[in-house]
């Protein structure tokens, strides 16, 4: 909105008019002004632009006296009388121009201080009545000259420094003799005086209060105006400086140039110099970075430490200090890029979809460091790809299987002959940006010897409220982490140590079904092979029955890693007959397979029913590294003296297990149908075959329970069940980790009825989709008799159930390899 505004003018010094007389007048059309104060002696142009101001401007007859009073708040339209100030200045209207844009240009002249009395009218605008305010007059003084004095001195410095005000002001301050006009004058002369401080002096009767305090205002000023000069001053100085010095390098370039003396080390110089102003590093470093530069710059080149110094610049240089990749995260991408990739893992995309989602709320963020943990083969390092693919950041991957020197991780020192930054640094160079997504795989798998710890080592680096000042060995200074993200791998947490695997989110991924794993080999494996084996898409085809196949006979894993090394023989038979000759589609049918791959490898359907015809032998579920797997435990019984043997390099816990069987077995004899001194004549023997694998851990003991009570009352299990848990002396059965692993290791297996303890209920639920669940039976147990009474025929007549079901698969399985 235009509004009442610009410079003020001092009239001529004429006397003052003296047609208003203290007290009470005729009411008086009052002008609301904002953000500008009108005072006595004043000449001020004012800009008309409200409709009811207008309106004001054009109802004066002869009679050119108005009221103009300032606004309390400048953003208010349509003021009221409880939203002007008391105190105005009576003002005499001298001239009114009418601009184009309507709005109506006034000069206007103050005449007097005055207070607002009541007002008569508010619209269409407002009339008041006006009591006028005697000024009261100063005693003559020499402290009263003084002050006079001084205002006008430093009047005179404000505008002899002020480029904005004219030295007019100066002359017309010295001729006014009039103390309180002259506070006026000043006052509304200053451009730096605020709206509120100009109409605090216009309230102030008191010619010598106000008085004083303006020459508080010019001396505030005045101090400010000496502190920009002092500043504007040292900033030329050392512009001036920085010019001179750059001038003189150019004519020191342009001899050396005409002379022919420039040389390659001062080019190398000059770029180096040009590379760290641009590098975006800290002061700190910065200044440190030229002080080695400058080192460089005067040594020999055939120095010893010549080379020494330049590497280290030159790493200091090409370092990514400010340089980022990273945009907004868009969440919908991020799912689509990861269900585009990855098959299943709903869990897992779920969680890291979470953490995309905090990075995009609040991307300055501080970890959590993420840590996928599951067999090999199941996606691990391609899901750090996807992550980096769907925040649009650049990948790196740092493998540290294997690695063992500290140094390796936070660098050599400079003095060492060959140093060089650790892989933190050195792959940061690489990607060329301060926040990639590093992928640190194999965590589980650090060594450690003479040369340091790296995994300590990663301590610092994977903590987020640490990592900020991220100190390298070589380059001794500190360097921001906190931009990367970090994503470890691992195969199993056991060897990583507690402190680091603290600062890390475990995220499990678990091995896949049968079904699982055809569609991924559909989907990503099959093409993939095809491609890279270089055979076109319709020169060979693969149906869903022989991808099963191959997933069930020629592969017992919980990734797809050796699925995809068989397809790829597959592939490359299929590309050597192309080779040869063949021109015609390829089927891959069963008859092909056994030709490509040779006979089956794993006999998932007929081993569990083939070695549990014979009572004493169960079916156990292990978690590996590797995944999941089945077990089988067998017992042996023959004539001795109590003895009990246990052999298939068994670790103390599992041993510890088979006692707690055999004790509970004993304990229950009876309610068995087992005499009670049933071990005198007796000796047992328990072995887990695989003899050559080591195997741990407590969750076979109620497979050996059940082993052992098979074997004595000769009875072999139901077919096709498999089981897991801890038994105690008193035969509760206990909870087991690893359940989904276990579990589609038995699905895998070809198991269809699985046993597992009460208390492994809610890890089923969660980690267990119906889909995974499905073809499967699961039994729970809290005690042992709960798991007798799954895997053991109650009746002959289920014996012979039991019996005549393998005996089908087994016949089914031969005529399948006839």
């Amino acid at each position: 909105m235009p509004n009442d505004f610009v410079s003020v003018i001092q009239p001529k010094a004429t006397k003052e008019s003296t047609g208003s007389s203290q007290g009470e007048s005729r009411p008086i059309p009052v002008l609301p002004v904002r953000d500008t104060v009108l005072f006595p002696h004043a000449v001020l142009p004012l800009t008309v632009g409200r409709e009811s101001s207008i309106q004001l401007i054009q109802s004066l007859g002869e009679e050119k006296t108005i009221l103009v009073v300032a606004q309390r708040d400048a953003r208010q339209d349509s003021p009221e009388a409880s939203d002007l100030h008391t105190i105005g200045t009576k003002a005499t209207v001298h001239k009114v121009v009418k601009m184009p844009n309507q709005s109506l240009f006034v000069f206007t002249e103050g005449n007097e201080r005055v207070r607002l009395g009541e007002f008569t009218q508010t619209s269409p605008f407002m009339i008041a009545g006006a009591e006028t305010i005697p000024e009261i007059e100063p005693v003559e003084s020499p402290e009263t000259e003084a002050l006079q004095r001084n205002v006008v001195s430093q009047f005179q410095q404000i505008v002899t420094s002020s480029p904005t005000l004219s030295d007019d002001l100066q002359t017309i301050a010295i001729n006014i003799e009039e103390p309180g006009r002259l506070a006026d004058f000043i006052a509304s002369s200053l451009p730096f005086l605020t709206t509120t401080d100009k109409q605090e002096l216009l309230e102030m009767p008191d010619i010598a209060k106000r008085l004083e305090r303006v020459n508080k205002h010019l001396a505030k000023e005045l101090e400010v105006q000496q502190l920009r000069n002092k500043i504007q001053t040292e900033v030329q100085d050392s512009v001036q400086q920085s010019q001179r010095d750059y001038y003189l390098r150019e004519q020191l370039k342009a001899i050396q140039k005409e002379l022919g003396d420039v040389d390659d080390t001062q080019k190398d110089i000059a770029e180096l110099r040009e590379k760290i102003e641009n590098a975006g590093m800290t002061d700190e470093v910065k200044k440190d970075a030229l002080k080695e530069l400058g080192r460089l710059s005067r040594m020999n080149p055939a120095a010893a430490d010549y080379s020494l110094t330049r590497n280290y610049v030159e790493w200091l240089a090409v370092l990514p200090w400010g340089k980022t990749s990273a945009g907004e995260v868009d969440i919908l991408k991020a799912k689509e890029i990861l269900d585009e990739d990855h098959y299943g893992l709903k869990k897992v995309k779920d969680r890291i979809l979470d953490y995309l989602s905090a990075r995009r709320l609040k991307p300055d963020m501080k970890g959590p460091i993420l840590c996928f943990v599951g067999p090999p083969g199941v996606g691990k390092t391609s899901l750090g790809r996807s992550i980096a693919k769907a925040l649009d950041r650049k990948f790196s991957r740092i493998s540290l299987g294997g690695m063992h020197d500290e140094a390796e991780i936070r660098g050599h020192r400079r003095t060492y002959i060959g140093a060089l930054p650790g892989q933190i640094i050195q792959h940061l160079k690489r990607v060329e940006v301060k926040d990639p997504v590093f992928m640190l795989d194999e965590i589980d798998k650090l060594g450690r010897d003479f040369r340091g710890d790296p995994a300590s080592a990663l301590l610092e680096t994977l903590d987020p409220e640490q990592n900020n000042t991220f100190r390298d060995n070589y380059l001794d200074q500190p360097f921001d982490l906190s931009k990367v993200l970090f994503i470890c791998t691992a195969n199993q947490l056991d060897t990583i140590p507690g402190p680091l695997l603290d600062r890390m989110e475990i995220i499990e991924l678990t091995g896949y079904t049968e079904e699982e794993k055809v569609n991924i080999a559909i989907k990503y494996l099959i093409p993939r092979q095809i491609k890279e084996n270089g055979i076109e898409e319709g020169q060979i085809e693969f149906p869903r029955e022989s991808v099963h196949l191959i997933a069930r006979h020629y592969t017992r894993e919980a990734g797809v890693r050796k699925l995809e090394q068989q397809i790829g023989t597959v592939c490359r038979k299929l590309a050597r007959k192309i080779a040869e000759g063949r021109s015609e589609k390829l089927i891959i049918t069963p008859e092909i397979i056994h030709e490509f791959l040779g006979g089956i490898k794993v006999r998932v359907d007929t081993e569990i029913a083939e070695r549990t015809k014979r009572a004493g032998v169960v079916v156990g579920l292990a978690w590996t590294p590797a995944g999941g797997d089945i077990l089988f435990i067998e017992a042996n019984k023959m004539k001795g003296k109590g003895g009990f043997n246990i052999t298939g390099q068994i670790g103390d816990v599992m041993k510890e297990s088979m006692q707690a069987a055999l004790t509970w077995v004993r304990s229950n004899a009876a309610s068995l149908g087992l005499e009670e001194d049933f071990t005198k004549d007796l000796d047992l023997h328990i072995h887990v075959p695989a003899g050559a694998i080591p195997k741990d851990g407590p969750s076979a003991g109620v497979t050996m329970a059940t082993a052992l009570v098979s074997l004595l009352t000769n009875v072999p299990i139901r077919p096709f069940t498999a089981m897991t848990g801890e038994i105690t002396l008193s035969g509760n059965v206990l909870p087991v980790g690893g359940i989904k692993e276990k579990f589609l290791a038995a699905k895998r297996a070809g198991v269809r009825d699985v046993i597992l303890p009460k208390e492994c209920k809610q890890q089923v639920d969660e980690d267990l989709t119906p889909d995974q669940i499905e073809g499967v039976t699961i039994h729970y147990a809290t005690h042992i008799e709960d798991v007798l009474a799954v895997a053991l025929p109650k009746t002959v007549t289920e014996a012979v159930a039991d019996e005549i079901v393998r005996d089908e698969v087994l016949s089914e399985a031969e005529a399948a390899i006839a």
